[in-house]
């Protein structure tokens, strides 16, 4: 229906008005609700007007609903492409970046990129004799996959 009230929440509500307000006086209550909102809405509407009339002819398209910054975010940056935001989105790939540094890491040999700037060749330094290849590879006991302890005082 109308802000979020079903119809089962109106007729509690009705019923609630006519226990508390009596169905005496009801029709007035309802008279003076209906009179306020109105005049609510006549100050909101002229109080409109009156910051587009002093904000002046370039801002003529001005809308309050631009205020609210979700809207403002859309409207500027979504919509307009000045800044060519959607070739900056379309080109990076989030998964394909990550997936080159967990091959980094891990000592798998990178695939070549479709352009050099897109991500640099990793290359394997010599290891000192006695040292592993692969630095970063936890190895003995430490090295099984176990959840660290939970501490919930530390939570």
């Amino acid at each position: 229906m109308f802000f979020d009230i079903g119809p089962l929440e109106l007729v509690a509500l009705i019923i609630l008005a006519v226990l508390v307000f009596g169905p005496d006086k009801l029709p007035k209550v309802i008279q003076d609700v209906a009179r306020f909102v109105r005049k609510v809405r006549e100050f909101s509407d002229s109080a409109r007007e009156d910051i587009r009339r002093e904000l002046g002819p370039e801002f003529k398209d001005f809308e309050f609903e631009d205020l609210n910054p979700k809207n403002f975010a859309r409207k500027h940056l979504l919509d307009n492409d000045d800044l060519g935001l959607k070739e900056i989105r379309s080109s990076f790939d989030l998964r394909q970046e990550l997936s080159e540094v967990t091959d980094a890491v891990n000592g798998r040999e990178v695939a070549a990129a479709p352009d050099a700037s897109a991500a640099p060749a990793v290359s394997a330094a010599p290891a000192p004799e006695g040292a592993s290849s692969d630095r970063l590879r936890k190895t003995g006991p430490a090295s099984r996959q176990d959840p660290p302890p939970f501490d919930a005082d530390a939570t």
